[in-house]
């Protein structure tokens, strides 16, 4: 095991020993039979005019799920329902269980026109998109949304609902930013998350990046002009959501740099820490990317300045038979704490591997002082076809005992017949006094989580150049030493392209 160079931050430098250990070969996993949550559109008669794009109705991507930590009964899950080729959904559609996934019912905030939002109550968007959903350690669970007017007042907005029932009924939302998106300056609020914190119920926080450059918003050609940049942007409730402070940018570069895919988990100790892709560079040349951090000691109250932690080095998933691009464009980390020590784990697509996109890993014992050097922890067996061996959309989560998992999809049984077969996996490393999750041997035991393949050739089509989607991130939870993973899996049918399925890992 070799560390990388510590990063230092001057309010938190900090001294720790590291002891170095050999891996040991994980337990094997087993899983339930998977449950398909999603439902018939509740949005199908919903008709907003004038809208540009493909609709694909009944059409269920990018989901994210929560266990109650209350109640290891109560889960939710949230994604995009009937997403647009173009950007966004008709709404964000809520999944709520209470007898641990045994059976669920459907609600949803009014973050958009079709699902109840009007200008009376905040939501009254075209469009909503990028669902995540966070419990509070007293039972409340937090749903954020980026909701989006394509045509009438284009804008985008950040959206916050509360619920106290579980996730059965959802306060009225709360706007914590809007911009508008079809004038210069252009301003481009994207890729929300939010995380209630684990250790005091009367904080919330949110983050999200936010485009701004002195063009509109068809000029793309801004992206590599000298004044293109990309704030790093937060906001929290200190009062249980009764009120948001207003939004402000906790890392507003002045040129040349962006940052996207942001996450704040908190650690035992009560330190936030966000993990996010830093862009930098324009022009002609590719920008530069890498997995970043920042600091905040005093609930979000101040932050410190963005650390490098690796280089994130991706290409995309892309159809190995076509070269038709996957909307995994691989700039989306995810990141994970261990809530008995404080471990950080993070992960990511990178081709460092074998030229394509795989899931890398590395982990912090000291909270983002030192991480490890990455290491490949999809499994997916070597492949004359290169295409063949990509792995894509990660997702990370540490279970009560300290178990990390780590999902994703790849295309190993794909041939060269017709179509893609494509599946969804799990792997997991448990750590101990002997075992270490930072080197590659730990990793082992792979779960299938799909029962058959899925073509990813029939599934939506977003966004032109991007290709074909089920999300840029897919849920993976747990409760107690119990993993839930929630991910869409295409069906065949051009009518319900997708569907949201769930499973127990144990």
């Amino acid at each position: 095991m070799r560390w990388r160079t510590p990063i230092r931050l001057v309010a938190l430098a900090s001294a720790f020993t590291l002891a170095t250990v050999a891996p040991s070969t994980a337990g094997p996993f087993t899983r339930s039979p998977l449950k398909v949550v999603s439902v018939s559109s509740p949005f199908a008669g919903c008709d907003i005019s004038g809208q540009p794009g493909v609709n694909f109705l009944n059409s269920e991507v990018e989901p994210w799920v929560e266990v109650n930590p209350t109640d290891p009964n109560n889960v939710i899950a949230v994604w995009q329902q009937d997403r647009w080729s173009n950007g966004g959904a008709r709404g964000l559609l809520t999944a709520v269980s209470h007898d641990g996934g045994g059976s669920w019912a459907t609600t949803f905030p009014h973050f958009s026109t079709c699902a109840g939002g009007t200008q009376a109550n905040g939501g009254n968007y075209e469009r909503s998109s990028d669902p995540w959903v966070s419990f509070s350690p007293n039972g409340d669970a937090y749903q954020i949304s980026l909701s989006v007017n394509m045509v009438n007042d284009p804008a985008t907005a950040i959206l916050v609902s509360k619920s106290s029932d579980g996730g059965d009924s959802w306060s009225e939302p709360t706007t914590l930013a809007r911009d508008p998106s079809g004038v210069a300056p252009f301003l481009f609020n994207d890729k929300e998350s939010i995380t209630a914190d684990p250790n005091d119920a009367n904080y919330a926080y949110a983050v999200w990046d936010r485009l701004r450059f002195p063009s509109d918003r068809a000029n793309f050609n801004a992206q590599h002009a000298f004044s293109f940049r990309g704030d790093a942007m937060f906001a929290r409730t200190t009062d249980g959501g009764a009120t948001w402070e207003p939004a402000r940018a906790i890392f507003a570069p002045s040129k040349l740099q962006s940052t996207i895919g942001h996450q704040i988990v908190v650690r035992p100790s009560g330190e936030l820490v966000d993990l996010f892709t830093l862009f930098q560079g324009s022009g002609n040349n590719p920008p530069g990317a890498s997995l970043a951090m920042m600091r905040s000691t005093d609930k979000g109250a101040t932050w410190s300045a963005p650390q490098v932690i690796d280089k994130i080095r991706f290409i995309g998933a892309f159809d190995p038979d076509t070269g038709r691009p996957i909307r995994a464009e691989g700039f989306v980390p995810e990141v994970a704490v261990d809530p008995n020590n404080g471990n950080l784990y993070a992960t990511w697509q990178d081709t460092r591997f074998a030229g394509v996109d795989q899931i890398a890993f590395s982990m912090s014992t000291d909270g983002g002082d030192t991480w490890s050097d990455p290491v490949k922890v999809s499994q997916t067996p070597p492949n004359p076809d290169p295409g063949n061996e990509q792995a894509w959309v990660p997702a990370v989560h540490v279970a009560a005992d300290g178990t990390i998992a780590v999902t994703y999809y790849d295309f190993r049984f794909n041939t060269p017949a017709a179509g893609v077969p494509t599946d969804h996996w799990m792997v997991h490393c448990h750590p101990s006094a002997a075992t270490t999750c930072a080197e590659a041997g730990a990793w082992g035991n792979e779960l299938r989580l799909t029962d058959t393949s899925f073509d990813v050739e029939q599934l939506p089509f977003a966004r032109g150049p991007f290709g074909y989607f089920v999300g840029e991130y897919e849920g993976l939870s747990s409760a107690g030493t119990t993993f839930r993973p929630l991910f869409a899996v295409g069906t065949g049918d051009p009518a319900n392209r997708t569907d949201i399925v769930t499973a127990t890992a144990s």
